[in-house]
């Protein structure tokens, strides 16, 4: 799986646009914003965009779904329907955190638990991990062993639990069932900052060990 880094709006969030090998077939995951700037990669790598997949409903992991959807006549797939609330409420997000104004969109398919969504070759597990939001879903891609964790996980840290319907136990649940379960050397890639290890957060992260939160 080849796998392209777009860090994009005010917060650098990683827009990641995922590719297979065999196939050169792409998906685009969490286009927040900065459509021109993910377009240029897409043109540029000569990828076949399938879809854009959606880890969870806030703004800056969401942004322009709509622009490259229109862009590219691709279906919009994700996140878990309990994030309906917060795709409904983009107008407000936007004034919220300072963005431009945003209208409020769905998309095509919701994603649920155990649900395997094809790529070209490539098989993305769809597991469902409340608690940042509670609709939010990770990807997993077991042939390459990496999971991309929207704002579930970070290098270190967790995902925050002040927003509307977040829950820290729920999070730290959905972490050590649906994440900490994977192997050791199972690449994170998280919304923001570095990629980490499934290894290196269980021996490392304080807010999983108890010493934070």
């Amino acid at each position: 799986m080849k796998v392209f880094t777009i860090p994009v709006t005010p917060f650098m969030q990683n827009c990641r646009v995922i590719a297979c090998d065999l196939t050169g077939k792409a998906a685009i995951v969490d286009p927040g914003g900065d459509a021109e700037k993910i377009l240029a990669v897409v043109k540029e790598k000569k990828l076949q965009v399938e879809f854009v997949l959606l880890t969870h409903g806030h703004l800056d992991h969401v942004g322009v779904s709509k622009v490259i959807s229109q862009s590219l006549d691709v279906e919009i797939i994700g996140p878990h329907i309990d994030d309906k609330f917060w795709l409904d409420e983009l107008p407000m997000q936007a004034q919220m955190f300072g963005f431009a104004p945003h209208t409020a969109f769905l998309p095509n398919r919701w994603l649920s638990e155990g649900e395997v969504v094809k790529l070209g070759e490539l098989k993305l597990q769809v597991r469902h991990c409340p608690g940042h939001t509670p609709g939010h879903v990770v990807f997993y891609e077991p042939a390459s062993a990496t999971v991309l964790v929207g704002d579930v996980l970070f290098k270190g840290s967790v995902g925050r639990t002040d927003f509307p319907k977040g829950d820290a136990a729920q999070l730290k649940h959905a972490i050590e069932t649906k994440l900490f379960t994977l192997g050791d050397e199972t690449r994170v890639m998280s919304g923001h900052g570095e990629d980490t290890t499934i290894g290196y957060e269980k021996r490392n992260n304080p807010f999983m060990s108890g010493r934070f939160g």
